[in-house]
């Protein structure tokens, strides 16, 4: 008779990794800050409006949080914003980690967390949509210090191509600024609807479709997520645009939801970079994404990596292109 394999015997510093995260894990305010991290980035002062806290004690958690490896820092310009550390190497405690995140992203946010969280989130959004204002004829200018739309928008179509072959019924792009890739949707796909939040950057791609004669696209005004589109769709397209919106994770999450099952997801954006003056010049709230970041994003969101390439910008920016699609009937949230 053949005995069942025991696991092995958990070192001392598997134990003690162990140890740690048990107990930042055990107060139910350090809690609620991981689980407000699973929708995004945030700074201490933004989480201690979030959790209704005094900016000390919230830095005093994120401490606690950060020595036990379930957050780590990042700097932004000159910010430095918290966000989730991925479970570490050790087999026992990474098996803990990942599952009391998996734990925490199936529960909702309490009612009064939730409604703060959306007040910074909007705050962030108004913040992109007036540099945009501000800026739209100079978008052109602005976008070409970091990335040629001609390089990632036809490496972008390709693998939408690929992705989809036949193209579809209806795609959706989120932040079309001037339109050039909505003409490239038109060709693709029956009904082509743009998302956009800025009136002047709506009103430079809307004369862009009528000078194409694209009478099958239309422009509706909105932030994303916040103003999603209804009806689901075979393709959501996020080009050059994650960097500029105040929520990365639940944007994944809201397209898995507008995706029909074997829909396609877009994602063009930068790598991680640390060009602080983006900011400044282009708006930026984020500095790119590591790779990981974009697919655990995509994994909780039940959408699954088809295909991703990569393309050298100038000024030392590197561009990532992917392709996930959606055959999960729920999404996580």
């Amino acid at each position: 008779m053949t005995m069942p394999e025991q696991a092995p015997a958990a070192t001392q510093t598997e134990l003690e990794t162990m140890a740690a995260l048990l107990k930042a894990a055990g107060d139910p305010l350090r809690l609620q800050a991981l689980q407000v991290l699973g929708y995004s980035s945030f700074a201490v002062l933004e989480l201690a409006e979030i959790l209704d806290m005094r900016q000390s004690g919230m830095s005093h958690h994120l401490k606690v949080l950060t020595k036990a490896g379930l957050v780590e820092q990042r700097r932004e310009g000159n910010t430095i914003f918290y966000r989730r550390q991925l479970p570490g190497p050790h087999a026992t405690s990474g098996t803990l980690h990942r599952a009391l995140l998996a734990r925490l992203d199936a529960q909702d946010l309490a009612p009064e967390v939730a409604a703060r969280l959306a007040q910074v989130e909007a705050q962030r959004a108004a913040q992109s949509r007036a540099f945009f204002e501000r800026n739209a004829g100079e978008f052109e200018e602005h976008d070409d210090l970091i990335a040629d739309y001609e390089q990632y928008g036809d490496l972008a179509a390709e693998l939408l191509a690929r992705a989809l072959p036949g193209g579809g019924e209806a795609a959706l792009e989120i932040g079309p600024g001037d339109g050039r890739f909505l003409l490239q949707l038109a060709r693709q796909f029956k009904r082509v609807t743009g998302l956009e939040s800025s009136d002047a950057m709506r009103a430079r791609a809307r004369q862009r479709m009528q000078a194409a004669a694209a009478s099958n696209v239309q422009l509706i005004a909105g932030d994303w997520p916040q103003a999603a589109p209804p009806r689901q769709f075979d393709a959501v397209v996020l080009n050059m645009v994650l960097h500029h919106l105040p929520s990365p994770a639940e944007c994944f999450i809201t397209a898995a939801r507008r995706l029909r099952r074997g829909g396609v997801l877009l994602i063009t954006e930068l790598c991680r970079h640390d060009q602080g003056w983006a900011r400044d010049r282009c708006g930026d709230q984020w500095l790119g994404f590591d790779e990981e970041e974009l697919h655990g994003w995509a994994q909780r969101a039940g959408l699954t990596l088809l295909e991703i390439q990569f393309l050298a910008q100038r000024n030392g920016f590197q561009v990532q292109a992917c392709t996930f699609v959606h055959q999960d009937d729920n999404a996580t949230r």
